[in-house]
């Protein structure tokens, strides 16, 4: 039985459209064309963040960040960047009795405003610098499965990944639930992979309480 859900972050439950659009005004670039260079990296397998290396060769994104908050313009997110199903999806799934979490590539502060939004929403928040360990290493997942009070196999972790989140998180013995938005989940929808690994894909958050009950109905 699935008796915990745990939540990626980005494209998950936060929408970064806004947040990608702050760092291609910090580069000075137009925004349109900072999003299409994001997705042919995407496209290509790249890490995301070669994309800044697109537009300024030797660019330090922990340094920018940095530099984003002195200038009084931190990275940031909050209730309207928020996906209009997290809201609806996690009631649900709480009235449901299900065990929740957040568990995401996130910095320190990223994961204070996860905790200014969700802090009476669910059981636990961790992010990988809270815990030394990003996405896709094992590491993480072996964090969350730490974290979890139950088994792997009772635990499903949903996010819009396949390379960062499915594939790990079932090599890690969880179920798994891919969502179909943001650049990841449009780009990767049409891989193998994303019919093959995930236990369920979704279009929204609030599909998953009745999928998880037939699920468990199933397994009884």
């Amino acid at each position: 039985m699935i008796r915990a859900v745990v939540f990626d972050v980005g494209e998950c439950l936060v929408d970064e459209t806004r947040e990608y659009g702050t760092w291609a005004d910090w580069l000075g670039v137009p925004r349109h064309t900072f999003a299409a260079a994001f997705g042919a990296v995407i496209a290509q397998g790249r890490d995301y963040r070669e994309t800044f290396q697109v537009f300024r060769p030797g660019f330090d994104l922990r340094e920018e960040r940095e530099k984003r908050a002195a200038a009084g313009k931190p990275e940031w997110f909050g209730e309207a960047d928020l996906y209009p199903d997290v809201r609806p999806a996690l009631r649900q799934l709480r009235s449901a009795d299900l065990w929740l979490a957040i568990a995401g590539n996130q910095t320190v502060r990223a994961g204070g405003l996860l905790r200014e939004l969700f802090r009476e929403d669910v059981d636990l928040i961790g992010t990988s610098d809270d815990w030394g360990a990003s996405k896709p290493d094992p590491e993480f997942f072996a964090r969350v499965a730490k974290a979890v009070p139950f088994e792997a196999e009772e635990t499903l972790y949903v996010g819009d990944r396949l390379d960062n989140d499915i594939r790990p998180a079932v090599v890690a013995g969880m179920r798994t639930a891919l969502v179909r938005r943001g650049p990841w989940g449009i780009i990767q929808q049409d891989d193998p992979l994303a019919s093959e690994l995930p236990t369920f894909r979704i279009d929204r958050l609030t599909e998953l309480t009745a999928l998880i009950d037939d699920f468990n109905r199933a397994g009884r």
